[in-house]
């Protein structure tokens, strides 16, 4: 029974049918793959547009906080500008101090650019003056000039409402953004174009009618639309012949903090609508071959087939005793080709899909080796601040330890590359870190390490500790008291099995509730502003190098702090690679 189905016979319209219905299969799928295509490409392209604005921004806010931070000191602690205020206009020491205060900020002109320019504004003194080269026209300096000193007389509603944030101005009929830190009765100005705040974006590759631009709160575009090419461009566009998923017109967002205007980028991809074009062409490409296929069909099936079945059934009857012959079935070789090219697709398809697999899985690595390794720049450039303010002291025994304690800080950080470390190791490098911290904070941090020399081999991933020692510095140390940090060590059984417990703990405000809450569920964290992230890269590491065995609860101490608490496995990471 088994061999008469193997070997069942069907005509050969049962196999004319089949190649119809795989064809028209075969043009279905084509044109579902020729959609995907174009809208992954799209997304994807979208997506690296999206990080490249948003890498843009951050370096934006973090220019925009270190002038706000530089001009308010300069206000509170400058003694160039004390002298200004102290004595009169025409002055020995107010010529001065106004030379004085020049070059600080021709220094500071120079590490952000010409296009942002400072001025400074004495109330009692009734003194305005640009504190570095300005590059805007004089027209616009003097307009500049009353808007601030209005601003000033205004009274306190405008000053909460502006002052210290970046506010676009409308200054000779361009747009200007400009910052205004007060103290007491002195000010300082910080100004920049608005067409120059954006240049490098307007540089991204947006499509020939793509344009970048700044809009207000109030959707008030700041600056002139310029397309790709350098011509002008209205925002208004007229609807596409083509649908949503071919449109090139695509439009991204980016916010900025402490500001009141955010950037917006328009997307028109001329180049989707041409590979949709390629692409409905490879479509009537395979229309027309299958109709061709088809009439080619019914012609053999008219010319060949009906002779040949004819042929057969008066073949079937010829015999003497009129008996019907028994004829062996015989295969196609042209069938014959097509199974084994099948075959051979089948098989490319497996090893696709296996290089896909190793590619996901490469991935995963770079992605886990990316969380490993990612740090905060800001560190690194408050240790080098830390280390000019001591040689502006001439402390230069504290240079020495400081320098030296930064170099093992990020000497550690660069050179493991395993998924597991020393116990003993990792500590050493928290308490380098702490140290580090303790010469920012001299009077305000204090820590305790207590751990057993028995635990020192044990192995846990690399940099886990320092994110919630860092976590503990950043929220709990503050100039009022000093604030205590404790780390603790020990081995404890649980269920038949060695766990190592570590403890962090603070004296500091603790976590906020909403905070708490999330971590003791398990939500995730919102990380759109930057926050967050070390705490929930060290987490997703956690899970997948324990493969769901590490445990890690959050609290807040009766007697106020933070407290974490981590129970991984004692056995775990000695197999694997430990860096050296």
């Amino acid at each position: 029974m088994a061999k008469s189905t193997k070997n069942k016979q069907y005509p050969v319209r049962h196999y004319v049918n089949f190649m119809f219905l795989i064809s028209f299969i075969v043009l279905i799928l084509d044109f579902a793959i020729s959609l995907s295509a174009i809208s992954i490409v799209k997304q994807q392209s979208t997506r690296y547009l999206q990080d490249t604005a948003d890498l843009y921004i951050n370096r934006i806010n973090h220019d925009f906080a270190y002038i706000n931070h530089y001009t308010g000191w300069t206000l509170a602690n400058d003694e160039s500008l004390k002298a200004m205020n102290d004595n009169p206009m025409n002055s020995v020491e107010f010529f001065e101090g106004n030379e004085n205060l020049h070059k600080r900020f021709n220094e500071l002109q120079k590490n952000y650019g010409q296009e942002y320019n400072f001025f400074v504004y004495l109330k009692e003194q009734d003194f305005f003056l640009n504190c570095s080269p300005i590059s805007i026209p004089y027209s616009d300096y003097l307009e500049l000039k009353e808007q601030v000193i209005a601003n000033v007389e205004a009274g306190r509603d405008v000053y909460e409402k502006i002052y210290s944030k970046w506010m676009p101005v409308e200054i000779g009929g361009r747009y200007y953004i400009t910052n205004i830190v007060p103290y007491h009765d002195s000010y300082m100005i910080s100004l920049v174009s608005a067409d120059h705040l954006i240049r490098p974006l307007r540089e991204l590759n947006l499509g020939e009618n793509g344009f970048v631009s700044l809009v207000d709160d109030r959707g008030q575009v700041l600056t002139s639309p310029i397309s790709n090419n350098g011509e002008r461009l209205d925002e208004e566009r007229q609807s596409s012949f083509f649908p949503n998923l071919f449109k090139g017109g695509t439009t991204v967002n980016g916010e900025f903090t402490n500001a009141s205007f955010h950037v917006k980028l328009v997307i028109q991809f001329g180049t989707f609508e041409k590979i949709m074009i390629a692409q409905l062409l490879i479509l009537l490409l395979a229309v027309i071959i299958t109709c061709s296929l088809g009439f080619i069909l019914l012609y053999f099936r008219n010319k060949v087939l009906r002779p040949i079945k004819s042929f057969s059934y008066n073949l079937a009857f010829w015999t003497e005793e009129g008996e019907s012959l028994a004829f062996e079935g015989s295969k196609i070789i042209e069938l014959e080709r097509a199974n084994k090219q099948f075959m051979n697709l089948v098989d490319q398809i497996k090893k696709f899909k296996i290089d896909l697999y190793e590619r996901e899985l490469e991935k995963q690595r770079i992605q886990l080796d990316y969380m490993k390794l990612q740090i905060n720049p800001h560190f690194f450039l408050n240790c080098l601040t830390n280390i000019y303010s001591m040689a502006q002291m001439q402390l230069y025994r504290e240079i020495e330890q400081m320098a030296l304690s930064t170099s093992r800080y990020f000497r550690y950080i660069f050179q493991n590359d395993g998924d597991f470390v020393k116990l003993r190791d990792e500590i050493e490098h928290v308490r380098i870190y702490l140290d580090i911290q303790k010469h920012r904070y001299p009077d305000a941090l204090a820590y305790r390490i207590e751990e057993r020399d028995l635990l020192g081999d044990a192995r846990i991933p690399p940099l886990v500790l320092q994110t919630f020692v860092e976590n503990a510095v950043k929220y709990a140390v503050s100039r009022v008291s000093q604030v205590q940090i404790e780390l603790a060590v020990r081995l404890r059984q649980e269920a038949g099995e060695e766990r190592l417990v570590i403890r962090i703990a603070d004296t500091g405000p603790g976590f906020p509730p909403e905070i708490l809450e999330c971590l003791q569920n398990g939500s995730p964290l919102d990380q759109s502003a930057g926050n967050h992230i070390g705490i929930m890269n060290t987490l997703q590491r956690l899970a997948s190098l324990y493969s769901g065995q590490a445990a890690v609860s959050f609290s807040n101490r009766e007697d106020g702090g933070a407290c974490v608490i981590l129970s991984l496995p004692a056995s775990a990471g000695t197999n694997r690679s430990v860096a050296v």
